[in-house]
């Protein structure tokens, strides 16, 4: 029996120019400004319809840094007992948070954006926990407010083109998937990446992108199976987790601080195979065959780093004043985070935001 997977991001279209304005001006906030901010940054700068107003950061250096390097009119620092964020949050001329900061402090930090009334951009991972995720769910809902996690790679052109595909049933029946994103993290114990306060560790850092292929081609599993290898301080160094079905089919995900990868996705049915060249979070290129037929190539052009498609949309649905995104909804959210609970508990990894939820 075929299985129906709800694959919303299908009503996006990968053609769709994301440098097209879409309504009034959005005036955005940024929390931290570590690496993935300064991408983002780079990338919002390029949307006609946004502008960067705001940043914060615990230390006034940076967030002065930050802000004359990407033209923010304010850059908040901590003071006190006051962190930046609140003082950002708390800016009247902000109407979304992009939140950069680990981990271990996007509860916290958007927890706060939304009690002051503002949209939120929370970089995945969303939470630590599905408890975390839920409550802010529970928050921006009853306040009326948008709220979406930063899974960037659900927007991607690559992405789109490539569930398009499995959409169409030119694959057939899809039975199993395989997909993997791994690099050697130096040894930095003073990193976020190693360190279990910030979240750190392959499953909430790398795992969501070898996930959202199996998501997008099979559903969310029945049934899941987990092994890893945890360091000392109990961050998980890697994993490989298998995802079954009860039509029988397969998933096999692959994460690992430890390796370089070949960082490909393989998506097979009994009709073809389709294989992702280019890391899996961002493809720019697919490559299909139907049954014995010759490969056939597709080359995917990207705009800026690729982070500009997720924007877009969080751009879009404050303009319209949507407060959840019909391509990245809450529950796929929630389900992601129920699912990485699970795997924490099969590798015994535990966080210490775990005790306070």
């Amino acid at each position: 029996m075929t299985r129906h997977i709800q694959r919303p991001w299908l009503s996006l279209q990968p053609n769709n120019d994301p440098l097209e304005p879409t309504g009034r001006t959005v005036r955005w906030g940024v929390v931290a400004t570590g690496s993935i901010a300064r991408t983002v940054a780079r990338d919002l700068s390029l949307l006609p319809d946004a502008v960067l107003h705001a940043v914060s950061s615990r230390s006034r250096e940076r967030a002065l840094g930050f802000s004359r390097e990407f033209g923010a009119a304010h850059a908040y620092a901590d003071q006190g007992s006051t962190p930046g964020y609140v003082q950002l949050a708390d800016d009247p001329d902000i109407d979304v948070v992009y939140v950069a900061a680990p981990h271990g402090q996007h509860h916290q930090v958007a927890k706060a954006v939304l009690e002051a009334g503002k949209g939120v951009l929370v970089e995945k991972a969303f939470t630590v926990n599905a408890h975390e995720a839920q409550e802010l769910v529970d928050l921006a809902s009853a306040k009326g407010l948008f709220l979406m996690e930063a899974v960037w790679s659900r927007f991607v052109p690559g992405m789109l083109r490539a569930f398009d595909i499995i959409e169409s049933g030119d694959l057939g029946e899809i039975q199993w998937v395989s997909a993997d994103l791994g690099f050697p993290a130096p040894k930095d114990p003073t990193s976020r990446i190693w360190d279990v306060a910030a979240g750190g560790g392959a499953l909430l850092d790398l795992t969501v992108y070898p996930l959202l292929w199996a998501v997008g081609a099979l559903g969310f599993p029945d049934s899941l199976t987990a092994v890893g290898s945890l360091n000392d301080a109990g961050v998980d160094e890697q994993n490989a987790l298998t995802l079954s079905y009860s039509g029988g089919q397969l998933a096999t995900l692959i994460s690992s601080l430890l390796a370089h990868g070949p960082r490909t996705a393989t998506v097979a049915g009994a009709g073809g195979v389709l294989t992702s060249v280019g890391s899996i979070n961002n493809p720019t290129e697919l490559v299909v065959r139907r049954g014995w037929d010759p490969a056939q190539i597709e080359k995917i052009e990207v705009v800026g780093r690729g982070y500009v498609y997720e924007l877009r949309e969080v751009v879009r649905c404050i303009q319209q004043g949507i407060g959840e995104s019909p391509t990245m909804p809450w529950r796929h959210t929630l389900d992601t985070m129920r699912l990485f609970d699970g795997v924490r508990r099969q590798l015994g990894i535990a966080y210490p935001n775990d005790i306070r939820s």
